[in-house]
């Protein structure tokens, strides 16, 4: 097997499928992408990741997700916190709820007001229309003829429906395009599917391509640390097989593993906060404080209701005629239940009128569920409902609990650190109750499970955030460009300090966007190709 390129990227998720279709795309260049999961076009994993509904048995497996998890703080009641990160081809695209959002355009106006130019929402625009293709068609916000397909729900639920017309009949606007003019309002999310089929960063990405000569997929394939010569990256050492090698670059290595295994591996490699990285006898290539600082999150709670329907996702008598006959629907016309991405519809709110953009996210999901169990089938029927905040001040960080890659790393979240994160949140759980009072989805509406009934005052909806609050699984932050001594790389995505490697994926944003980061992720990487076609260029 070849072992030297001329590029690496490590990570073949949601940035690096990208990264990779662009490089590659010029037959006089070489590159390996380098995968830690399996590899998503052999069974039963294809099958799994290409079913929406099959996300309920990828997250919190451990072949196919990391299964992080944030550490028990004490404002929390010292509970961990469940974050999974995809692995598999495909990354987390592969098992996620396929929404499509790409966040306000003001968050990117503001990392490139934090010093970041060219990455303003003017900037980023075209490079999300470049790889769309909305079937519902062009506008001056979407693209058509891209390889990531954007799509209506083929076979919407029910109670996804009801609880949009609540929110309509509760007062709230209706909204069919949360990325289009305004964010703020109600309605379907759109989702990166086909004909009712997943469609991941390596299914649009990678595997129309994956003949190509120049390009290797490594799966199964775990990075170790980035090799290092001085000051300049030269490759990557893997485990693959049980045995360790050498994988060599010529021009230069992208670090595309996300927010948690990024820094992670960059610490490893020597390069991170010094004394941190001396703690666990690693030598200090570069001391770089920032990198696994800015950790943060959409921190979340979950409204939980019993329901008297039966079409709702739950075992019961009831239920069993159609759960049985739900594959077939699927195998034979990619309709039914088995399309559904089980978080289906919500809508964008602000906690205050003063606020110029929104700061709340809510999301219905069709079954009962809770953070232990939260991607299985429960038994009995009901709907759950997060409330997601989109700009939370508190910030966490990243450490190493030891010197290898296989030690998971310690997540400090720091949730709920700043009062204004609480209040916005039980400002939202109460704008759940008042939505599903509403007429329109009084046929699904059945005993509030959690909170309950009895959580009736600020205070005790407070106690509540605390006790329960998780997240929406969007890490990101822990290598955060910008010019200022917390950043770990620059505008153009090359970690400071070092030469011959970049980062490029969830982990480099300054601050988070305003809802689900994985189209945002998709962008980072087309816009490092980019940067790096014309870095190419000049040299």
């Amino acid at each position: 097997m070849e072992t030297t390129f001329d590029y690496i990227v490590v990570g073949g998720g949601s940035a690096g499928s990208i990264i990779a279709n662009r490089l590659s795309a010029d037959p006089a260049v070489t590159l390996c992408v380098v995968e830690a999961g399996p590899d998503d076009r052999k069974f039963p994993v294809k099958q799994l990741v290409n079913t929406p509904a099959g996300t309920m048995g990828l997250m919190n497996h451990p072949k196919y997700d990391w299964m992080y998890h944030f550490s028990g703080q004490p404002r929390l009641v010292g509970r961990d916190i469940f974050c999974p990160r995809g692995k598999v081809l495909g990354g987390s695209s592969a098992i996620n709820g396929t929404i499509y959002i790409r966040g306000n355009p003001r968050d990117y106006d503001a990392w490139a007001a934090a010093g970041n130019p060219g990455w303003s929402y003017e900037d980023v625009l075209p490079l999300f229309m470049r790889h769309e293709n909305r079937e519902a068609g062009a506008t001056p916000y979407h693209g058509t003829g891209g390889e990531l397909n954007v799509a209506r729900l083929r076979s919407p639920q029910g109670v996804s429906k009801a609880f949009v017309a609540a929110a309509i009949e509760r007062g709230h606007a209706p909204n069919d395009d949360f990325n289009g003019e305004t964010q703020e309002g109600f309605g379907f999310f759109e989702v990166n599917q086909k004909r009712g089929e997943r469609m991941s960063a390596a299914r649009s990405f990678l595997h129309p391509v994956a003949r190509r000569a120049n390009l290797t997929i490594l799966t199964d394939t775990a990075t170790q640390r980035v090799l290092l010569e001085g000051k300049r990256a030269v490759g990557v050492e893997v485990l693959r097989d049980g045995q360790r090698m050498q994988l060599r670059a010529r021009r230069e290595v992208v670090m595309s593993a996300g927010t948690i295994a990024s820094p992670q591996l960059l610490m490893l490699s020597g390069i991170g906060p010094g004394g941190h990285l001396r703690q666990h006898g690693i030598d200090v290539a570069h001391d770089l404080p920032g990198v696994g600082r800015n950790l943060h999150d959409h921190q979340d709670v979950l409204l939980i209701f019993q329901s008297p329907m039966t079409d709702l996702f739950g075992w019961s008598w009831k239920s069993l005629p159609w759960m049985l006959a739900a594959p077939f629907d699927f195998a034979l016309r990619r309709k039914g239940p088995m399309t559904s991405n089980t978080v289906e519809s919500g809508g964008f709110m602000k906690s205050s009128p003063e606020l110029r953009d929104t700061d709340l996210q809510f999301i219905i999901r069709p079954l009962l569920t809770n953070q232990l169990h939260l991607r299985k089938i429960p038994r009995g029927h009901g709907f759950s409902v997060h409330v997601s905040l989109l700009r939370p001040e508190s910030r966490g960080q990243l450490l190493l609990n030891g010197p290898r890659a296989d030690i998971k790393p310690r997540l400090e979240s720091n949730f709920l650190a700043c009062e204004a994160d609480v209040r916005r949140l039980v400002f939202g759980a109460r704008q759940v109750r008042d939505i599903v009072s509403a007429q329109a989805i009084s046929n699904y509406l059945g005993e509030e499970l959690q909170p309950g009934p009895a959580a009736a005052s600020d205070e005790d909806l407070a106690r509540f955030v605390h006790d329960c609050v998780s997240t929406t699984f969007h890490p990101v932050g822990t290598c955060k460009m910008g010019v200022d001594e917390l950043a770990v790389t620059d505008p153009r995505l090359r970690v400071r300090g070092i030469e011959g490697l970049r980062v490029a994926d969830a982990s480099i944003m300054p601050s988070i966007t305003s809802g689900n980061t994985n189209a945002p992720t998709i962008m980072i990487g087309e816009k490092c190709a980019e940067m790096m076609r014309q870095d190419a260029r000049a040299a």
